[in-house]
């Protein structure tokens, strides 16, 4: 059901010619109609924070928006003040069909950087985005298949949950890396809730899926996750329980962005324990991440456990205290290290799955974390080569 599961809500997507490829859907719109506006919103950390972003970003302070614009196909990022005006444009635009005001429209946009919104097509495509506003699950759908732009498929979730329920829809498949993930991604919600506990929740929920993928180390202009909620349910659930729910629909969109990942044959799920706090872990779990050579070996289903602790071996002992002669690294549940030394063959690991468990066990406290990353391929490589949205 994507956006619209929740109640309260309406979507579309539709062909507004912003995307390269001619008739395909490039511009959605979520509507939430009440009875409350309340949201909350996280965004790239990224110093050329596109024109969409910083208008968001104002909006997202507010703690209310009515509705999200949203279009692939141009980043509308790096565009100078013809960027700015493009956003505002689009928001006066959109507000005015759906008698509401500017302020209150919040946008996002994914595709080439450096390039000038198609600011006519998009306001034609804004009024058939009107137009075709529904609540039903084909105008969810509509609207996720309309963020896409090197997707394969689109990434959904429908939650329900003691009378409320939560939806959600996600695009990303390449340029992924902490902080957050190259992405655009819309939640809905009808419960109730304030502003400033639904944007703690988002923000905790955030901290542990969305920056803990990885798939090659960069990191967008444009990553903007929303979450609207309408209130139409009635109910204002426990915030330990929306929470819980809501890390749940994060981390389910975040397993599907790494599943179609540009090029890739294998997810990689890099889990660290026995640190002596989180933060030790989550540092050792992103340097195996980010590791080029470790991520090769895995595209050719080598289980080069050698690739996994140099790039270990990188954390300083200021950010990760371990002793190297008590790590062991398991993979797909072989024990191939002990102590820096080889334990189980090689040989004796199965690569052949799409999904490689690497387990890290630096056997110095009871802190884990996990990062989820993919394999590099030739693929990934010819993609990015002739990429254009």
């Amino acid at each position: 059901m994507s956006v619209t599961f929740a109640r309260g809500f309406r979507a579309s997507g539709v062909a507004a010619g912003i995307s390269s490829v001619a008739g395909r859907k490039d511009l959605a719109l979520v509507v939430n109609q009440g009875p409350l506006a309340v949201a909350a919103g996280v965004f790239t950390t990224n110093r050329f924070a596109a024109a969409p972003v910083l208008w968001s970003r104002a909006r997202v302070a507010t703690g209310q928006i009515s509705a999200v614009l949203l279009n692939a196909g141009c980043a509308n990022a790096c565009t100078g003040a013809i960027g700015a005006q493009h956003s505002r444009l689009s928001a006066e635009h959109t507000a005015s069909l759906l008698n509401t005001k500017p302020e209150n429209i919040a946008l996002c946009s994914t595709g080439m950087i450096g390039e000038t919104l198609p600011i006519d097509r998009l306001c034609q495509g804004i009024d058939a985005a009107v137009d075709a506003l529904k609540s039903n699950e084909t105008a969810g759908l509509n609207a996720a298949q309309a963020i896409l732009t090197t997707d394969t498929v689109i990434k959904t979730v429908n939650y329900q949950q003691n009378g409320y329920r939560l939806g959600g829809m996600a695009k990303g498949a390449g340029m992924i890396a902490p902080q957050l993930a190259t992405m655009l991604c819309v939640f809905t919600t009808d419960a109730i809730i304030s502003a400033a506990l639904l944007q703690q929740l988002l923000a905790e929920s955030v901290a542990v899926t969305f920056n803990r993928i990885d798939v090659d180390g960069c990191m967008s202009t444009n990553d903007t996750i929303l979450i609207l909620a309408s209130g139409a349910s009635g109910i204002e659930p426990d915030p330990n329980e929306f929470k819980s729910v809501l890390t749940d629909a994060c981390a389910s969109l975040c397993r599907q962005m790494i599943a179609d990942a540009e090029g890739a044959h294998h997810s990689i799920a890099i889990h660290v324990t026995g640190a002596e706090h989180e933060a030790a872990a989550l540092a050792c779990a992103r340097a195996v991440a980010s590791s080029n050579l470790f991520k090769c070996a895995v595209a050719g289903n080598d289980p080069n456990w050698g690739r996994i602790i140099s790039s270990l071996g990188t954390v300083p002992q200021t950010v990760a205290r371990y002793d190297p002669k008590a790590v062991t690294v398991d993979i797909n549940g072989i024990r191939v290290c002990s102590g820096g030394a080889p334990d189980q063959p090689r040989d004796s690991v199965d690569m052949s799955a799409k999904e490689v468990k690497i387990d890290i066990n630096l056997n110095t406290g009871n802190a884990k974390a996990t990062v989820w990353s993919t394999d590099l391929t030739v693929d990934y490589v010819h993609i990015n080569a002739d990429y254009e949205s």
